[in-house]
This record gives C-alpha cells, structure tokens and sequence, in this order.
C-alpha cells in the first residue's frame, strides 16, 4: 500500500474548502456526511455553497489566505479552478502541516477521497490511490446493493446498549454476545423490519446475562485452504476465519490465508519446527477440544480439501461425543495441488517416521 485507510475524527474540527464553485461544492457535499464545521474560503460562492452559509452549515472566509486558515484544521480541500493558484494554496496549508487534498492534482494531495458506503455509523471506504476510480465505483455499487439500508440502525443501537452489556454481561460471554446479536436472530429481525423485536430480544439477553441459551457453546471449523492463497478460500471458510477465537494451523496453510482472519483471533501453529518432533496428532486434537469446551470458536486451518483427511472425521468424532458442534469446510483442489501434497506427505512420513496429522488419507 503507498497510502493507509484510516478514519479522521471530525467532531468539533473545521475541515477548510477553499474555493466557491462546483468543485468545492463537490466536496463540501463530502463533508456534509459528517458534523465537521466547515469553512468556506472564497471571495464568492455558487447558490449551493451561499444556501450552506445562510443555513448555519458552514462559514465563509472572505479575508485572505494565510497558514492561521489551517490551523488545527482535520483537513483541506482545495478546488479554485486554478492550477497555479491551488498549487500557491496547497503551500500554504502545508506550512501549517494541514493534510490537503488538490483537486485533480493526485501529485499534491496527502489524502484522498474514497468512494464510500454510507450505513452510519458502518461506514465503508473503498479507494484504489487513483488507479481505478470506475472500479472503486463498482464495488461501492455491489455494497450497496448486499448491505441493508438499515444496518447501521442496528450498530447504532449496539453502540447505545455497549454500557448495559459491560455491567451485565461478564467479559467472556461478551464476544458470543455480540456475534449472536450481528449473526443471529436479532439481526434477522432487524432486516426483516421487525426492530422493535429485535431490540427487545437484545436487551432481554443483556437482561440474563448473555446471550441465549445454547449459543455460548465452542464450535470447531475444520477449514481446507486449498493451495493457501487467500483468494482461493471459499467464502464459508473466509466467514469462519472471520468469527474464530482461536485458529491452529500448519505451515503449508500458508501466511496468505490468515491474512483474512479476525485480527485479534489467538494463532497457534501446529506443524513441524526444524530441529524439533511435530506435535503429537492426539496432543493437537485434545488442545482444540479445550479450546472448544471454553467456548471459543476454534479453526483448524491446512490446505487441501478438509473433507479428504481422516484426521477431520477423528476430531469432529470426539468433538460430537462432547457435545460441540463440528463444521467441516471443504477446500478447492487441484491435481497440481493435490500431487504436491501427496509428495509432501510422502517426504514428511520419510523423514519423522510418522503420519502427518493434516494430510492424513481419510482411508488411513
């Protein structure tokens, strides 16, 4: 990346617009999204900026520009219609070490505008730093399109009730908490336009002290990566790295793959270390089963098709006994994929005298 997405807090902050005419308009109308004071620089303004003005949404400066303009400023625009005059200006603004923004001129911008899906407060930014504008345009429209208009309702309520969930939910139900309540049928209810339901469901599980019965129980995902590159997963197994507390994983799931993991999920590797035995595949299997019965949502994560190895049906056997619930993710193979594993599994047995716990054939 040459540029890092980062949101830019906005309350009780002026972001500067310095120019009166459809340019800036088109970036105040950016900003109106937010509950920024905005400042319009310009000795005139088109009916659109003037009508801000007299409505109290914004301010003009009609005096000169000077670094005092920018400072303590989250941000400027500058959209003259000039290209020497906004060069002049973006100078200025630098000076007073304002991030600016210069119409059409991507050389002498230090932030960028995305396009953006707008749930509030779920807010989406999508950017390609200047590349491809039409294609950031197209994904907005297929989120637009996937995400329902009310979901930002529904952060908004959770934002609302986050104080009555820290003085009656105990710190280890919270995350089940909150995956039951954007997962499950509270959310269901919310996009079906049932809201009212949906929020006394919510505040009834507050209420008793999480989330109902029955959802606080561990689950193991047996995730195949096929090859390891991440945009070969399948979107279930995408989903479960997703929600996972805890992934395991072996190196030829590959570094790709976890990229796409909840950021803070605990990450144990099980494969082998140089110089070192392989962890016991009993040893493996009883650590997840530990893990599950804490509650936690656990991956295994290896390449190859999960659904092909014996070690999955042997964990998802003792972990039925136990009561939890066992999904096994199939992955995307193909003959090339499938020969390197059947060499690797050949070298590995070779090597340590013993079977390796991932690619173990099911018939085994």
């Amino acid at each position: 990346m040459h540029a890092f997405p980062m949101f830019i807090k906005t309350t009780g902050r002026r972001v500067v617009i310095v120019g009166g005419g459809e340019q800036a308009a088109q970036k105040a109308r950016l900003i109106l999204k937010t509950d920024a004071q905005i400042v319009l620089a310009a000795p005139a303004l088109d009916p659109e900026l003037s009508a801000l003005v007299e409505t109290g949404r914004a301010e003009q400066h009609r005096g000169a520009i000077d670094v005092s303009l920018f400072d303590d400023a989250a941000m400027a625009f500058i959209a003259t219609g000039c290209i020497g005059i906004d060069a002049s200006i973006h100078a200025i603004a630098r000076a007073a070490r304002c991030a600016v923004n210069v119409v059409d001129q991507p050389d002498l911008c230090e932030v960028t505008t995305p396009a953006i899906v707008d749930r509030d407060p779920v807010v989406i930014a999508i950017g390609t730093e200047g590349a491809a504008p039409v294609l950031a345009r197209q994904i907005k429209t297929k989120l637009e399109e996937d995400l329902p208009q009310s979901l930002g309702g529904l952060a908004a309520l959770a934002g609302r009730l986050r104080g009555a969930v820290a003085r009656h939910v105990a710190r280890p139900q919270r995350r089940d908490f909150w995956r039951w309540v954007f997962a499950e049928t509270p959310r269901q209810l919310w996009e079906k336009g049932a809201e009212h339901h949906a929020s006394q469901a919510i505040k009834r599980a507050i209420s008793s002290g999480g989330a109902p019965k029955g959802t606080d129980k561990g689950a193991i995902a047996v995730v195949g990566a096929g090859p390891g590159a991440r945009d070969l997963l399948t979107l279930r197994a995408v989903q479960r790295l997703q929600e996972a507390d805890v992934i395991f994983y072996d190196g030829k799931a590959g570094e790709d793959a976890l990229e796409l993991a909840r950021r803070d999920a605990e990450r144990i590797y099980v494969g082998p270390v140089p110089g070192a035995h392989a962890w016991p595949r009993q040893a493996i299997r009883a650590r997840i089963l530990a893990e599950a019965r804490r509650g936690c949502r656990v991956v295994t994560l290896s390449t190859g098709d999960a659904t092909e190895t014996a070690s999955a049906f042997a964990l998802e056997d003792e972990a039925r006994a136990d009561g939890l619930s066992v999904e096994i993710v199939p992955g995307i193979v193909t003959l090339s994929c499938q020969s390197r594993a059947s060499s690797s599994s050949v070298a590995a047995t070779g090597a340590a005298g013993g079977e390796d716990y991932w690619q173990e054939a099911k018939s085994g």
